[in-house]
């Protein structure tokens, strides 16, 4: 394997004679198998060697996440003697995360116990009920898992119980978050998640019933905000930046076309796959998670063609059937956070100024385009999933044209 990577007769013989050469050669052919380039290879190659010069190897032995950690930190040392720090890209994080990952294939690491987390059993049952009884989306149930998993945290640091709990303890953990820079939409939904749970508990008895009717939060008005997203002209803008032969920005083109004319939310555009695009038909298939069903819009030609030209040219040849994935090996799907660091990098590269700088912002921009085109708000909500109209409603605030005329109108004898 080492052959295949190095060319200098004594950089490959410093890889064949060193210290379980086999190990790192199996590793190696396997992460190749995996469709990792030889740049990577070449970086990873000296990163093995470097682990197994301080991790003994020979008797076949387990080897204990403690004994890669001292292991790194030996490194660290080394290299502060030899003054090499400024070598940052091999750092002790990176150690011990390729240490573990080549241990772990080989079965040779000894993972460490993970401490359950506080109130495991109680958020278990709080789960299932929200799933089973409730009936409310995965991405809800997980929301509010996290809000309260985070609060039983807090609270089994302070050496404090459910059954003794007060709601003073409620209020200054939301005091503690709003100093962490919580926002108040932040505040609001963690207060709607703690208010549900502890109604749970209360009627399963795991703490003083009533406490979810006292946990107060920041109120917040329907609609006390315009929706902000770039104007068309910067959105045009924004996807013609992207018409290059470069690979990043063939499959960029492709995710921003989906979230500015479609007006799709991040989670659906990363959870399309390859065959949610029949090009027989020229139907483009979406999964909407809040209705549980999948919604078909026509394909537009110059969509399609981008979809098409990102498939032959960028899109690698692997089994994963998403339809995006990353531009580097490992090859993965790609996941929300990476659609918002995706739009608000370009957005911030081209000067285009929004409060808000993520794939949301362009799905704002395209539902205010199409207000400004003189469809309804009924055929608004529609192309954006809305389940009801009231969630559309917000738009009529930025139907300038509209407004006007209703100002326009002469009341006569009203006045």
């Amino acid at each position: 394997m080492f052959d295949t990577i190095f060319h200098y007769p004594r950089v490959l013989a410093r890889h064949t004679e060193g210290p379980a050469a086999n190990e790192r050669a199996r590793y190696l052919a396997h992460c190749a198998s995996g469709g990792a380039a030889r740049s990577t290879l070449l970086g990873l190659a000296p990163e093995l060697l470097v682990i197994a010069q301080r991790i003994e190897l020979d008797g076949g032995r387990s080897i204990s996440f403690a004994e890669v950690e001292a292991a790194a930190d030996r490194w660290v040392a080394y290299q502060r003697r030899h003054h090499r720090l400024r070598l940052a890209s091999f750092s002790r994080e990176r150690f011990v995360h390729t240490a573990a990952a080549w241990l772990r294939f080989l079965g040779r690491l000894q993972e460490p116990e993970e401490k359950p987390a506080a109130f495991t059993g109680l958020v278990s049952e709080f789960d299932r009920c929200l799933r089973e009884e409730r009936g409310l989306s995965q991405h809800t149930i997980h929301n509010r898992c996290w809000h309260v998993q985070t609060f039983l945290q807090w609270l089994s640091v302070q050496g404090s119980g459910l059954a003794e709990l007060r709601l003073e303890q409620v209020d200054t953990f939301l005091a503690l978050k709003r100093t962490q820079g919580w926002c108040r939409v932040s505040m609001a939904t963690g207060v709607k998640a703690l208010r549900s749970f502890f109604r749970y508990a209360g009627e399963r008895g795991w703490c003083a019933p009533g406490l979810a009717v006292g946990i107060e939060g920041p109120r917040l008005f329907s609609h006390e905000s315009l929706p902000v997203g770039p104007k068309w002209e910067e959105v045009q803008r924004l996807i013609a930046s992207t018409d290059t032969d470069c690979h990043q920005d063939i499959r960029d083109r492709a995710i921003l076309l989906l979230l500015a004319v479609y007006g799709l939310r991040s989670g659906e555009v990363v959870a399309l796959t390859l065959d949610d695009v029949d090009w027989a038909q020229d139907i483009l298939h979406v999964s909407r998670p809040k209705q549980r069903c999948k919604q078909e819009y026509p394909l537009a030609a110059e969509v399609g063609e981008v979809i098409l030209r990102y498939l032959q040219r960028v899109r690698p040849h692997i089994r994963v059937r998403s339809l995006f994935l990353t531009l580097r090996a490992p090859f993965r799907p790609l996941v929300a956070t990476s659609l918002h660091y995706l739009v608000s990098t370009r957005l911030k590269a081209l000067k285009i100024i929004c409060p808000q700088s993520g794939p949301h912002a362009l799905r704002h921009a395209c539902a205010t385009h199409l207000v400004a085109e003189g469809l309804s708000l009924k055929q608004i909500g529609d192309h954006l999933g809305h389940r009801s109209t009231y969630a559309t409603r917000t738009y009529a605030k930025v139907d300038l044209a509209g407004l006007r005329q209703v100002a326009d109108i002469a009341l006569g004898d009203l006045l």
